[in-house]
């Protein structure tokens, strides 16, 4: 999130309201899956074995540019599955099948 002066080239401290804002979406786009959680959707069902929220790591899981976070997860349905990283949006047809505490 540094923006750096185009005059000055010198970075702007982040703005403490910017980031709680830019936390909050991404918990929202995050949703329920924490490590642990089974979820359902359209695609099949998942297990989440890891949350990244930190851009920089998220940015290199998933070779996206753009990324504020991604979800390591793994197929139940497929006794050969391996684990792959997601960073897509929590929507209203996705459906957690088991919660953790």
């Amino acid at each position: 999130m540094d923006q750096r002066s185009r005059i000055t080239g010198q970075t702007a401290p982040p703005d403490p309201d910017i980031a709680e804002a830019l936390r909050q979406v991404v918990a929202h786009q995050i949703g329920p899956r924490r490590p642990g959680v089974i979820y359902q959707n359209t695609d099949g069902a998942f297990r989440v074995l890891n949350v990244t929220t930190d851009p920089s790591e998220a940015r290199r899981i998933l070779k996206r540019r753009a990324a504020q976070f991604a979800i390591t997860i793994i197929d139940v349905l497929r006794p050969d599955a391996q684990p792959f990283a997601v960073g897509s949006v929590w929507t209203g047809s996705d459906r957690v099948l088991k919660a953790v505490a």
